[in-house]
């Protein structure tokens, strides 16, 4: 009993205890763990036993054997043409040619369509030297498959092989039939010529381009054919037949580029050049790039400066009429492409390059539209005057430019300007004027008066000048310039009283552009006239209308300029004149930069008591806090600025006896704090000495 129950307690399994249940991170699938299976069972598996036949049953055994398995392997599945094509090998190996080729057939009335099962019934064959059946074999696999290429490349590799030409040219023309692809012909036409056949391989070229396969680079493998036999003139034709063949609609910069190198090598130079200069006009930029490549090269090997030049223009100006094609209102483009014909091509050329650019009229009539735009036609004006010294050319250049305009919308006085200065170097100055007036009558502007009156003043027609003045003052009244160059002119005719009673026409006008400008040019032509009084009093009416700053201190360095024994008083009572009448200015800065420049004075000018007295009267420079208010009324914080106190301002008087108040009591407070601290220093020092 108890050996069974130790044996019974033997066989009880432990179960063991599993802490942690969790999945493991990687999974093993189900299918992983078939196919590991499988490939170990394929390791495991031992080899056959080498089997040693040493007689005919054995053999026969054998071949029992490996037949019934073969035909086992072909009863389970009969599609599968690789257990065939074993089969029919291993009959092969034991020189069972008949059973190989009985195979081989119940094989193709399975797959009939098979390339490989072919290739290997024909194989077996021609290693076995029986060439009709291979024959056979080929002509059945070439009529079933015509259109599979390997039949046909191992039917005449075999017919070549056994020095059997007749039958492999037949063998090619069977195939031709078919119009195969680039490569079948080519491999034709290489069997010709390894015969020396040459007319039967120029032959085919013909069939093949013509009908079969015309790409350009099937003309140009034909024609370096001809080439590399020595048919030079033949090789010429199939350059020209090709060009015609292809016509300007399906043209190709390939074939001519070919063409062009094969007259380069026969040094026919004038040929090529032609060759590229017609493809170069017919083909367009995009498409030829290469062409202008090699024609650039054959210049430089064998043409001179001029036509490397023609080359590199010609190149450009391809670009720029493709630039121009694709956007007509890319002036900048017509402007390049100008540049470029006006420097190498014949004046109808240029005339026609301007013509057509001028014929791109800006769709909107904007003036920003129309400003590159308007140069086209200067620039044509410009060329025709100097370079072909066409006056009437010219002349009507700007009148169809003039009319062309917009006039009601906006004018370019430019384009009148230019006009008028053409007419005078013509010599022609009523036409001059006539245009000035056309074109003040149509669109007055600023620039096309002063350039009127600027002519007239080249001109020295002063009378016209008044006159144009007159008219520029009735329409833009409040130009203060005008103004000034009106008395400038009267200035410099001797004509004061004319100059002055201009300028007091100037002041008077209720709206002015630059009124400070005018004042000051009006004050300085009193002071060149020295008419000192005047100057003083036109000072005084322009600080009736502005009490600025800058008037006060001109108006005090006017005084001091003048040479007058009273000169420092005077400039001194005009700087008190103007601190009493800046006191109610609200901008401080003003005032101060006037004291500043009084304090200047009197240091260079003035005594020790009169700078004393400037002294006194600059302000007190004070921070100061204000509070910001944002945009939609809401707090923003503070920020400190600067504020000037001047001691004459009464306002600020109690503010500041206040503020010296504090500072006085402020330092009492220190000083009698000071005695204290001093006390409770010697009580402490006694406390110490005692303990």
């Amino acid at each position: 009993r108890m050996a069974s129950t130790a044996a019974g307690k033997q066989r009880i399994p432990k179960v063991a205890k599993v802490k942690n249940k969790a999945p493991a991170e990687v999974q093993i699938t189900a299918e992983q763990l078939l196919r590991e299976a499988k490939e170990r069972e394929l390791e495991l598996l031992p080899p056959p036993p080498k089997q040693k036949i040493t007689d005919k049953e054995e053999l026969n055994d054998y071949k029992l054997r490996k037949r019934k398995a073969f035909e086992d392997n072909i009863r389970k599945n009969r599609t599968i043409i690789s257990n065939w094509i074993k089969y029919a090998q291993w009959e092969e190996s034991l020189e069972e040619i008949q059973r190989a080729r009985s195979i081989y057939e119940r094989a193709l009335d399975v797959e009939h369509r098979n390339v490989t099962l072919w290739l290997k019934y024909a194989e077996m064959e021609m290693k076995n030297r029986q060439i009709n059946h291979a024959r056979n074999i080929w002509d059945r696999a070439i009529t079933i498959l015509p259109r599979a290429n390997q039949f046909w490349y191992k039917y005449t590799y075999m017919e070549e092989m056994l020095g059997n030409p007749a039958g492999c040219r037949q063998v090619f023309e069977r195939w031709m039939e078919w119009e195969p692809e680039e490569q079948a012909w080519h491999s034709y036409i290489n069997f010709e010529l390894r015969y020396k056949e040459v007319d039967k391989a120029r032959s085919i070229y013909e069939r093949y381009i013509l009908l079969v396969h015309p790409e350009v680079k099937n003309w140009i493998k034909y024609a370096r054919f001809e080439e590399k036999h020595g048919y030079i003139a033949h090789g010429r034709k199939v350059y020209e037949r090709a060009v015609e063949f292809f016509g300007e609609d399906h043209i190709e910069e390939n074939l001519f580029v070919a063409f062009a190198k094969f007259e380069e090598a026969q040094k026919e130079f004038e040929r090529a050049r032609v060759i590229y200069k017609y493809s170069l006009d017919r083909i367009p930029k995009q498409e030829a790039q290469q062409l202008f490549k090699h024609y650039t090269m054959f210049e430089k090997k064998f043409g001179d400066r001029r036509g490397i030049e023609d080359v590199i223009v010609s190149k450009r100006r391809f670009q720029y009429e493709e630039e121009v094609k694709a956007n007509p209102h890319n002036y900048d483009a017509w402007f390049d492409y100008l540049r470029l014909v006006e420097n190498d091509a014949d004046v109808d050329t240029v005339r026609d390059v301007y013509e057509r650019a001028i014929a791109n009229i800006p769709p909107i009539q904007e003036k920003r539209h129309w400003r590159r735009y308007i140069y086209l036609w200067i620039n044509y004006a410009l060329y025709e005057e100097l370079e072909v010294k066409d006056p009437e050319r010219t002349r009507q250049v700007y009148q169809a430019c003039l009319d062309l305009i917009p006039h009601k919308k906006f004018t370019f006085a430019k384009m009148w300007l230019l006009y008028a200065q053409f007419e005078i170097r013509q010599k022609n100055l009523q036409a001059a004027r006539k245009t000035m007036g056309t074109a003040i009558g149509k669109c007055p502007k600023n620039k096309l008066l002063k350039g009127y009156i600027e002519l007239e003043l080249q001109l020295r027609e002063f009378d016209r000048c008044r006159k144009l003045y007159e008219k520029y003052l009735e329409f833009s009244p409040e130009n203060c310039t005008t103004w000034i160059k009106f008395a400038e002119l009267e200035t410099i005719l001797g004509d004061t009283e004319r100059a002055r009673a201009i300028f007091e026409l100037a002041i008077g006008q209720p709206r002015l552009d630059m009124p400070e400008v005018l004042w000051k040019s009006y004050i300085d032509f009193e002071i060149e006239q020295e008419e000192y009084e005047n100057t003083r009093s036109l000072y005084k009416r322009l600080l009736q209308r502005t009490q600025h700053v800058k008037v006060w201190i001109s108006y005090a360095k006017f005084e001091l300029s003048v040479e007058d024994p009273e000169r420092l008083q005077r400039c001194r009572q005009v700087f008190e004149d103007a601190n009493k009448s800046l006191r109610t200015c609200e901008v401080k800065e003003e005032r101060l930069l006037l004291l500043e420049s009084w304090r200047d004075f009197e240091g260079e000018f003035g005594t020790d008591a009169t700078i004393e007295r400037v002294r006194k009267l600059l302000p007190e420079k004070v921070k100061k806090r204000r509070k910001l208010t944002s945009e939609d009324g809401s707090d923003a914080g503070w920020e400190e600025y600067y504020d000037y106190i001047f001691p004459e301002d009464a306002a600020n008087q109690p503010n500041r006896k206040l503020l010296a108040m504090v500072k006085l009591w402020k330092k009492q407070q220190m000083v009698e704090e000071a005695p204290e601290e001093e006390g409770e220093a010697d009580g402490a020092e006694k406390e110490s000495k005692q303990s």
